[in-house]
């Protein structure tokens, strides 16, 4: 279990560069944007950028702070991301444009690799005690928890927590990951 204070997260240009964006966790470690399995991270949309593509990744957003924004994906379909931990999903390499609902907003991303792995955001409201031994990521998004012993506060991230304390007026993401073709991505991607 290792804790990850949002203020210790780097903050980087998104891969189009039209945003900001602070990686939590990449699997495997150390991949790149064009190789990783799984990656969480937490973005700020303070403009009316489109989103980065990415081609082949299954995407779960949820909205953290703010008004929100809609999504019109490609020219079609419209999703207002307005509703706080509400997780959408869609596809990477669908066209995002953005129509901010007021002002700069902070979203929680999960993005995983598709045929290799799938990956799942619940959110769990507290009070509540959470078996958590098939979580990759605990995200508090809002009050206080107790992960494996540890205190946690808004904003912490937490990599393979086994048990989680909510405390009440708590809302946490929990990130479930699981591998299509382990054997696959083992071949392709060694240092795994």
């Amino acid at each position: 279990m290792t804790i990850i204070p949002f203020a210790e997260l780097k903050a980087v240009p998104w891969k189009n560069g039209l945003g900001i964006t602070r990686e939590i966790v990449v699997e495997p470690p150390g991949a790149t944007m064009d190789d990783f399995l799984w990656r969480v991270s937490i973005a700020d949309v303070d403009t009316a950028s489109p989103f980065s593509a990415f081609p082949g990744i299954d995407r779960i957003i949820v909205l953290l702070e703010g008004d929100g924004f809609t999504m019109t994906l490609d020219g079609e379909r419209e999703h207002a991301l307005t509703t706080p931990c509400a997780p959408f999903a869609f596809a990477g390499e669908v066209q995002v444009d953005v129509t901010l609902a007021g002002g700069a907003t902070r979203d929680f991303n999960l993005m995983v690799r598709r045929g290799e792995a799938s990956g799942t955001v619940d959110v769990v409201h507290g009070p509540a005690i959470v078996d958590a031994t098939d979580v990759a990521l605990f995200h508090l998004a809002e009050g206080s928890a107790i992960a494996d012993g540890t205190p946690c506060q808004t904003g912490d991230s937490i990599t393979r927590p086994h048990r989680i304390e909510l405390a009440a007026d708590t809302t946490a993401l929990l990130v479930r990951i699981r591998p299509v073709k382990p054997a696959t991505y083992q071949a392709n991607h060694p240092q795994a």
